[in-house]
């Protein structure tokens, strides 16, 4: 279930930024498969790393990355039949960003599965897609068919598709079937991005937009003395609200930069990374603040940080102050 959830968060990024993109260009662009690859390796990051400020994160990690995929191709060049190695494969290759060789290591699954499998076709359809934009009118978007085809109620394959039918011009069709995965009940953030999207297409009013949801809480963040001196004004700062007894993944994460602070900053159910794992449904949320001096989400020696564990109960603004640096 878990990887569910997660596999819906990468299509809530992927909606978020390319719904945009794809309306002010009317057409897949370099600059939208971009970004989709940006925030989906984003997302990934944050669900496994980014609640954990004190995870140490050194170059050697992505070298032992590259290697255990490097011995994982080994493994399947004496054992070619491992479907589930492929897939592996091509998920790992996806996330290195090499799209040549997570579509071909999706298509030995895809020919293994005989076709067979919808969420296979998705997974070679986007890496095919990535590697090469104008395929949405060809080998891309018959890929998204094929997987439509089979599995109807693959969001993924709903999202893609969809924007296959736009990109031909059947904007009654990319309507069709952005409300069919309206109908899987997808995240909140997918559906509020959808709606004003098939509307529009429709030649319909945009639904009134929802009621902006009440914060659970405020975080005043401020820097410490030391950390003022040490931060650039445009770093990044995240604020993660987590479980204390299961900290990752995390339940909210928003953004800030530095130049910004102090701020408050507010925390409400409509930032839940997964839906229906919101701050209102803890009676403790440790909150942290941290400065990523690379830039990069995943916690790095030398960051900067604060947290605090609270009670939700009646809390308002607490204060948060980043005075503390990751070993």
């Amino acid at each position: 279930m878990i990887w569910i959830l997660f596999a819906l968060m990468l299509l809530a990024a992927v909606v978020f930024v390319a719904l945009p993109l794809y309306r002010a260009e009317r057409k897949i662009s370099a600059s939208m498969l971009a970004a989709m690859v940006v925030v989906t390796g984003l997302s990934g990051t944050l669900y496994s790393q980014l609640g954990t400020p004190d995870h140490k994160s050194v170059p050697a990690q992505t070298a032992g990355v590259e290697d255990m995929v490097a011995s994982l191709a080994a493994r399947l060049r004496e054992n070619p039949d491992d479907v589930a190695g492929w897939k592996m494969l091509g998920r790992s290759y996806f996330q290195l960003r090499n799209f040549a060789a997570a579509a071909d290591a999706f298509e030995r699954a895809v020919a293994l599965e005989s076709g067979a499998n919808g969420q296979t076709l998705v997974d070679l359809g986007e890496a095919v897609l990535l590697q090469d934009q104008s395929s949405m009118s060809g080998q891309a978007g018959q890929l998204f068919e094929s997987a439509l085809a089979i599995a109807p109620n693959n969001p993924k394959a709903l999202f893609y598709a969809g924007m296959a039918a736009l990109n031909r011009g059947d904007r009654t069709l990319a309507a069709d079937r952005w409300e069919t995965l309206l109908a899987t009940a997808p995240p909140q953030n997918i559906q509020d991005i959808l709606r004003p999207r098939i509307a529009e297409l429709r030649g319909e009013a945009p639904p009134p937009a929802a009621p902006v949801a009440a914060p659970v809480l405020t975080v005043n963040v401020s820097l410490g003395d030391q950390a003022s001196a040490l931060a650039a004004l445009d770093a990044t700062v995240f604020v993660i609200a987590r479980d204390p007894a299961q900290p990752a993944p995390p339940i909210v994460a928003v953004r800030r930069k530095v130049s910004e602070l102090p701020d408050d900053v507010p925390i409400s159910d409509a930032d839940a990374m997964i839906p229906g794992r919101v701050p209102s449904a803890f009676a403790q949320l440790e909150i942290i603040a941290r400065v990523s001096l690379s830039g990069e989400p995943v916690a790095r020696s030398g960051d900067w940080f604060g947290s605090q564990v609270i009670d939700t109960a009646g809390t308002g603004v607490i204060g948060i102050v980043i005075n503390q640096s990751v070993p």
